[in-house]
């Protein structure tokens, strides 16, 4: 594409200001000219071909562009006869430049915004810039428009027409079709009229829609009164204010294409989502919080970068205001579709407006996005996770996974809600679930080898850290090699219990017979297990089974306080009672004398309390043990029965999900 600058005029309106230099160099603001301003905005576009027509003043003109040191290659063509003739004979003179390539077309004394440039340049048809909400000019140029294209443009019409001003985007077709018509009008010696009369003979065959700018800035500046008008309004328009907001930790040529797009519209300020935010939505942010906006703030274009705490809007729109917000149409639709919805409420209150360009999809970005996920489910990068999310958040939430297709509902669940999202941090690798999902009873009796395929299988499709169930840890020599094994895995944090003899699942409390270990027995194995891992990443979790063998809160704390001194980097407080008052009191004595072990739960019994209220009160980790495998069973079995029942699956049909919607649950890769 090729830029076409008209500077063939005299200027005369403007009196004085144009004794000295072409009306195209007169100043609209401290740092920019008409031209200056008209040849930046082409270089931004990656337009690198202009061909300019002068007429008096050429060399001061041709010297002045050279001057401005712009990526650009200029062709300056000029009118021998620019005071005997209009700019249809500046174009008949430069036409043999023009022949064969799209060309965007701007008369020298054209201002107008980034956004309209950019809307005409994006146009993938030939079109002009129109206005339907401006007053109609009595000696300026309006558009007639019949079915959606122009058939007529000039001063003389008034029925059936649009405010226009001469910016266009020509495809090569289109404007040959014209070139070749104001030829004609040249050669027959008809050369004081303007282009758009030979335009108005083959409008027919030379398609051009209108485009149009509404009352944005699209002005021609013919006297010192437009001068002064268009330069307060450039003036406003830098006074702009723009809001973006960016989760990217990875930044790419799309970003970059967008944040630059955005910095035309005003003084750009990008949010940064916290990584409390980043993780929460997306998946846990490759660079911290401060790195991501570091990045931003060397980002040309970019006046200021703040935090925003939730993937809401609402109160950075608020504390701003800006003008703009600016946002890639993906949000239409979909999961941020919610958020969309609120920006443009805000807006709506102080009339501000949102600005929307064409989503990115390029493979390429596809493929970042692959190797990311690639990077995080690899061990080390896992294994690190989860204490890193804690110190992070403060309280991270793990869903309890038996498989591969669990492990990928626990990956990829999330829900919006009150401006925030909310998604499981991490997996809970079972013994319970584990047994049952190979019917067999959870009395330790699947042996390590065979729940370390079942690690494997969930980590093999999924990048979340993963917390694993390791019952008693066995005899403290075999422990060692557990943990050694689960920590070259990939595993962020091993549970044991403090118990011995053949296992029995806790919530049965004193019904049946269970021997609490010795706090020096449990501590040796705590310790021993310390001294085998190779990372600081990996977290061994000392279970207090005290409560749910009711021996009494003081001895609770006196293990848990024990346990951490043995090298526990977390202890887990278990109770079957659904009152979780005794939950709480171990909390808050826990926490008066040791304010940073993580300590974790798991609220099968008392299922009331939500995340917030256990945060609140010290509580790190929350642990969704089973419910998965408690819900599947059930389903499963009503399954069967109703299809028995009939002598057809027809019946079960509305119970079961489609085969199409479990398969999009897979990755191909």
């Amino acid at each position: 594409m090729k830029a076409l600058v008209l500077n063939s005029g005299l200027g005369h309106r403007m009196g004085v200001l144009t004794s000295e230099h072409p009306k195209c160099m007169t100043e609209i603001t401290s740092r920019d000219t008409i031209l200056s301003r008209q040849l930046r905005l082409i270089a931004d576009a990656g337009i690198r071909e202009v061909v300019m027509t002068t007429g008096y003043y050429n060399e001061i003109l041709v010297n002045y562009c050279r001057s401005l040191d712009l990526p650009l290659h200029f062709t300056f063509v000029n009118n021998p006869l620019y005071d005997k003739t209009n700019y249809i004979y500046s174009i008949y003179c430069a036409k043999d430049e023009l022949y064969g390539d799209d060309i965007v077309l701007m008369h020298g004394d054209l201002v107008f915004e980034e956004e309209v440039f950019a809307r005409v340049l994006e146009s993938e048809e030939s079109c002009m810039t129109v206005s339907s909400t401006l007053a109609l000019p009595e000696k300026d140029f309006k558009a007639v428009i019949h079915n959606g294209r122009i058939d007529k443009v000039g001063i003389e019409f008034f029925t059936d027409v649009m405010a226009a001003q001469p910016l266009y985007k020509l495809r090569a077709d289109d404007f040959k079709v014209w070139l070749d018509e104001m030829v004609r009008f040249c050669e027959s010696d008809n050369r004081r009229c303007y282009a758009e009369n030979a335009f108005n003979e083959v409008s027919d065959k030379c398609k051009i829609i209108p485009l149009d700018f509404a009352d944005a800035l699209c002005a021609e500046i013919d006297t010192p009164e437009d001068l002064s008008v268009v330069s307060a309004k450039v003036h406003e328009l830098e006074q702009r204010s723009v809001y973006m907001c960016f989760s990217a930790d990875m930044l790419h040529s799309g970003h970059i294409a967008i944040i630059k797009k955005a910095a035309k519209l005003g003084k750009l300020t990008i949010g940064v989502l916290s990584d409390e935010a980043v993780a929460s939505y997306k998946r846990f942010p490759l660079m911290p919080y401060e790195e991501r906006k570091s990045i931003f703030e060397n980002i040309s274009g970019v006046c200021a970068v703040v935090e925003q705490k939730e993937l809401s809007y609402a109160e950075n729109l608020h504390r701003l205001r800006p003008d703009f917000v600016v946002h890639g149409d993906d949000w239409k639709t979909g999961f941020q579709k919610p958020i969309r919805d609120e920006v443009v409420e805000i807006l709506a209150e102080y009339g501000g407006k949102l600005v929307e360009y064409k989503y990115s999809d390029d493979p390429k970005y596809l493929e970042l996005e692959k190797a990311s996920r690639a990077q995080m489910s690899t061990p080390d990068f896992r294994r690190s996770r989860l204490k890193k999310l804690i110190g992070m958040k403060g309280c991270v939430s793990a869903l309890e996974a038996h498989s591969g297709i669990t492990g990928l509902i626990c990956e990829n669940t999330k829900v919006l809600r009150d401006g925030k999202t909310y998604q499981f941090d991490a997996m809970w690798i079972s013994s319970l679930c584990d047994s049952t999902a190979k019917g067999k009873p959870d009395i330790e009796l699947v042996d390590m080898t065979s729940r370390f395929r079942t690690i494997d299988d969930i980590m093999e499709v999924t990048t979340k850290p993963i917390i694993f169930d390791g019952d008693t840890g066995g005899l403290t020599e075999h422990f060692v090699y557990t943990v050694r094994s689960l920590e070259r895995m990939g595993v962020s944090m091993v549970i044991i219990e403090d118990k011995t003899g053949l296992k029995k699942n806790s919530l049965f409390g004193t019904e049946v017979a269970q021997t609490q270990d010795s706090i020096e027995n449990f501590c040796a194995k705590i310790s021993a297990g310390k001294a085998a891992q190779k990372t600081p990443e990996f977290m061994i979790c000392a279970r207090i089974e005290s409560l749910i063998l009711e021996m009494g809160m003081d001895d609770a704390l006196t293990r848990a306080f024990a346990y951490v001194k043995a090298g526990a980097d977390a202890i887990m407080i278990h109770s079957r009672k659904k009152d979780p008052a005794e939950i709480f009191e171990f909390v808050e004595r826990f926490r008066k004398e040791d304010k940073t072990t993580p300590i974790v739960v798991v609220p099968t019994s008392f299922n009331s309390v939500t995340e917030d209220e256990f945060k609140a009160c010290g509580v790190n980790v929350v642990i969704y043990a089973n419910q998965l495998t408690r819900s599947g069973f059930p389903a499963m079995q009503n399954v069967a029965r109703t299809i028995l029942e009939n002598r057809r699956a027809k019946e079960a049909d509305d119970m079961c999900m489609s085969i199409k919607d479990i398969i999009t649950l897979i990755p191909e890769e």
